[in-house]
């Protein structure tokens, strides 16, 4: 209509600009989503990433996007096709990334596209290695560095863009068996953090800092892949110490990286604990790949802990989470340590039902198809143990034949299984020398792999990996036709596979320090804990902080290089030269039976004991009894209720373990090798040696060191620690016996003072309270002026005092690993070239201490070897004395 007003839109401020405040919000939302995922977030990272997604569709508003938005979309999409894998199954991620790539061949700009194509590819072999499928990831990944590489040249990438890659590569070909292609990438990539300039186009190298560490991270299980465990635990140390500072959210998947190589190691408790402190904050976050591998690696440890039940359970828990996520070959893997859990049982019993053997050829089949070599060998030999129970010899003939020759990347416990599984074989068809060969030839390798530990835990905890192959090798001695050889087979195979640790000659410690920070801040954090615990306070994040601590001094002192030289095996006749008119006997186990080989006179002797059962039994009691008889001023009718239940407890192990001997062994001295429970026992107290010389000793190998080693001579050294009563008293009397010994009473008695003063010392002799510690040995402690004196610490001397005394409690005591792998406080000191220790294997008051350790004193100052003096000093009152002298004696 003419002259009618034009009606325009009224204009909102800011309207023009929506798209573009909402693709900033897509990006800061895709940003967020990265950091979720890199903490180990993906269920948020999802969420986050779907939100970004919808927030670019309201930005396109229906048209097509630009450009940028396609490209920020592409990237949306590669983050998500990742998580969703972890969350779901690698068919939704697999579908995410399809879609990215369809929407990047049509995305202009050279480079731009170089990036986002490596980018796509990158994660495209990420997920297929999460899958389990290797060779198809490396394929991906390979696209992914050429495209990077490409792209680093044109500006186009950062750096650490292509380092990324790298280390996924090298993760890739590790798993995949490729050690020396992993290491070039790995190596390659710190290369590039250390070194790497940002480019004019390239965003930043904030990130290169992760890169490296991840790095180390990666280096680590490449070193583990190839069987050197003490540099994997290195590579992982130094990677934990950068995501501490960096990105705290690795951690968890860093110690289930830490436990699995302590699996390697054997050490199954210590596994555990790292373990069970990952697996709670992986639940919190749903982070499903990582925590079904923690599971998956639980389970392993539960297994070699013999707790069957409880690998089951986690195995099954693990492999459906596998399942769900569509990861057929970690699912398998989670399989076997199942079938391995439900055949323990029926394995040991010798009954085996059909389906059980079947079931474990199936999974073999299943694992090759997956091109899991070592784990299909692992599922056919337990299949041919358990038809060898079946009695099915052809059958197991035909497995083993199926068994490939192990390879660089085989694990130390599938070597060591093929050993056995070929040595029951050899039984199974009635060849004894076979059999033996078998066992020879595994535990030599076993031998040669530990050979290479850096750390007393890691020497001790390998033994079990070789502990079935030593059982089989004792067992065909004891059930075999007794000849006048049968006694000197049984020591030659009871020393190649009991207490091993005690073979070697100590390498020079190795000064580090950021091991000695640490153990000053865990003395101080165990004083305070302590302080805690006694004032009632709450100490819940304060002990999670003294266990988190502990393990990593604990790995801190393992070191690259070895722990020490081996020595060669005792051989009888060097043992019986060296024994000069003593006794020694050897007392070991076989199933439920207990035997003892007794050397005297140059021949060798095997004594049945009956069995296992009531020994153990009543070492444990004895045990309880004594340390129930160690405070200082019990009622009188107490003591004697508690004494007379201690006399028959000692009584009884008497009449099992020592008179079946008397007519071998008459009234000589005695060197006693324990097993299991007996090492807990106060020798003295038994009636039959109340008042004879006894010296304890791991294995004749060690007895045979000690008591070769060159005599030290040296100064002595007396000291007194603190909340002693009569601990001050008694050091100072010693100076009757000791005029020349240095004093270091309760206020000079520090740690690194006391630590000083040992090193080289002839004679040394600790007044202090001490404490055993069973879950961890090597942090038994004796307590000092400044706090605790750990085992550890002891270990590290470079000239460990020649004859320590340990006027403290129950610092004789020690666990006890598989194969009579011993250390505690006073194993420690023997073990790094220690010659004698005396010390109590129970509770012992302070007065019957002070007591016992003048008349041991006196005794020695008038000449006596330490094991003479120690029984005429203990038999004064044996029950409330439980002192033993270890290692040797004179």
């Amino acid at each position: 209509m003419p002259g009618a007003p034009t009606v325009r839109p009224k204009r909102v401020p800011g309207a023009q600009v929506e798209p573009a405040r909402l693709v900033a919000r897509a990006a800061e939302l895709q940003r967020a989503a990265r950091a979720a995922a890199a903490a180990f977030r993906p269920s948020e990272a999802v969420r986050l990433l779907n939100r970004a997604l919808r927030t670019l569709d309201r930005a396109a508003g229906g048209q097509p996007p630009p450009e940028e938005q396609t490209a920020l979309r592409v990237r949306i999409l590669v983050g998500l096709a990742y998580v969703e894998a972890e969350t779901r199954n690698l068919d939704a991620g697999l579908a995410r990334l399809r879609t990215a790539q369809e929407l990047l061949s049509g995305l202009g700009g050279e480079r731009q596209h170089l990036a986002l194509q490596g980018m796509v590819h990158s994660q495209h072999g990420i997920m297929l290695g999460r899958a389990g499928r290797f060779d198809d990831g490396i394929r991906a990944l390979d696209d992914a560095v050429a495209v990077m590489e490409l792209a680093v040249a044109r500006d186009a990438a950062d750096p650490g863009a292509l380092g990324t890659v790298l280390i996924n590569r090298g993760l890739m070909h590790t798993a995949a068996g490729h050690p020396g292609l992993a290491a070039r990438d790995l190596h390659r990539c710190v290369d590039i953090a250390g070194s790497a300039q940002p480019p004019a186009a390239a965003p930043s190298t904030d990130q290169l800092p992760i890169i490296a560490a991840k790095a180390h991270h990666n280096l680590g299980a490449l070193a583990l892949r190839v069987g050197d465990v003490p540099k994997a635990l290195r590579y992982y140390e130094e990677a934990g110490e950068l995501f501490r500072e960096l990105s705290p959210s690795f951690l968890p998947k860093l110690r289930m990286d830490q436990a699995e190589a302590l699996l390697a190691a054997g050490l199954a408790e210590e596994a555990a604990r790292h373990l069970d402190e990952a697996l709670p904050e992986m639940r919190r976050h749903r982070d499903h790949q990582n925590l079904a591998e923690a599971e998956a690696f639980r389970a392993a440890a539960a297994l070699i802990d013999d707790e069957p039940a409880l690998a089951r359970k986690l195995a099954t828990s693990a492999r459906r989470r596998f399942l769900r996520r569509g990861n057929r070959a970690w699912a398998a893997i989670a399989a076997l340590t199942r079938l391995r859990a439900e055949a323990k049982a029926p394995l040991e019993r010798g009954r085996v039902p059909a389906t059980l053997p079947q079931r474990a050829q199936s999974l073999a089949e299943e694992l090759a198809a997956l091109r899991l070599i070592d784990e299909s060998a692992v599922a056919t030999m337990l299949a041919l143990r358990m038809e060898l129970r079946r009695d099915a010899v052809d059958t197991a003939s035909r497995l083993l034949d199926a068994v490939p020759a192990p390879r660089r990347v085989t694990p130390t416990d599938h070597r060591m299984l093929l050993r056995l599984c070929r040595a029951e074989l050899a039984v199974a068809r009635g060849d004894r020398r076979a059999a033996f060969a078998q066992a020879r030839a595994g535990l030599a390798e076993l031998g040669r792999v530990r050979d290479r530990m850096g750390g007393l835990e890691l020497v001790c905890g390998t033994a079990v990996h070789g502990r079935e192959l030593g059982e089989l090798a004792v067992r065909l001695v004891l059930d075999g036709p007794v000849t006048s050889g049968t006694a000197r087979r049984l020591f030659t195979w009871l020393e190649r596979t009991r207490a091993q640790v005690y073979r070697y000659e100590p390498l020079p410690p190795i000064d580090d320090p950021v091991l000695a920070e640490r153990v000053g801040e865990y003395r101080h954090l165990s004083r305070a804990l302590q302080e805690a615990r006694r004032d009632g306070a709450p100490v819940g994040e304060l002990a999670a902080r003294h266990a988190a601590l502990q393990r990593e001094v604990m790995r801190l002192g393992w070191r690259d290089g070895p722990w020490g030289r081996p020595r060669p095996v005792a051989r009888l006749t060097d043992v019986a030269e060296r024994l000069d008119g003593r006794a020694l006997v050897s007392f070991a186990t076989s199933g439920q039976e207990m035997v003892a080989v007794v050397v005297v006179d140059g021949r060798a002797r095997l004594v049945r004991l009956g069995g296992m059962t009531g020994a153990v039994a009543a070492a444990r009691e004895l045990h309880a009894d004594l340390d129930a008889l160690a405070p200082d001023h019990l009622p009188a009718p107490l003591v004697e209720t508690v004494s007379a239940s201690a006399r028959r407890r000692a009584e009884r192990l008497d009449a099992q373990l020592v008179r079946p001997l008397a007519p071998i062994v008459g009234d000589r001295e005695l060197v006693v090798v324990p097993t299991g429970a007996l090492y807990a026992v106060a020798w003295g107290a038994l009636p039959s040696l109340r008042g004879r010389p006894v010296v304890v000793a791991p294995s004749a190998t060690a007895w045979l060191a000690a008591a070769t080693a060159r005599p030290a001579g040296g100064r002595a050294v007396l000291v007194g620690g603190p909340g002693l009563p009569a601990a001050l008293g008694e050091v100072g009397r010693l100076r009757a016996h000791r005029p020349d010994a240095e004093l270091i009473d309760v206020g000079r008695a520090t740690v690194g003072t006391v630590l000083k003063a040992l090193d080289g010392a002839g004679l040394a002799h600790l007044a202090a309270h001490g404490a055993h510690e069973p879950e961890n040995a090597l942090f038994s402690r004796l307590e000092l002026t400044d706090g605790a004196l750990f085992a550890h610490e002891t270990a590290r001397l470079r000239r460990p005092p020649e004859h320590v005394v340990l006027a403290a409690c129950e610092l004789a005591l020690s666990r006890i690993r598989p194969g009579d792998e011993a250390l505690g406080f006073a194993g420690a000191l023997l073990a790094a070239g220690g010659r004698t220790v005396t010390a109590a294997t129970t509770r012992v008051g302070d007065e019957a201490a002070a007591a016992a350790m003048a008349d041991y004193h006196r005794l020695l100052a008038t000449g006596r070897a330490p094991a003479a003096a120690l029984a005429e000093a203990t038999a004064a009152n044996p029950l409330r004395r439980p002192f033993v002298c270890l290692g040797a004696s004179g």
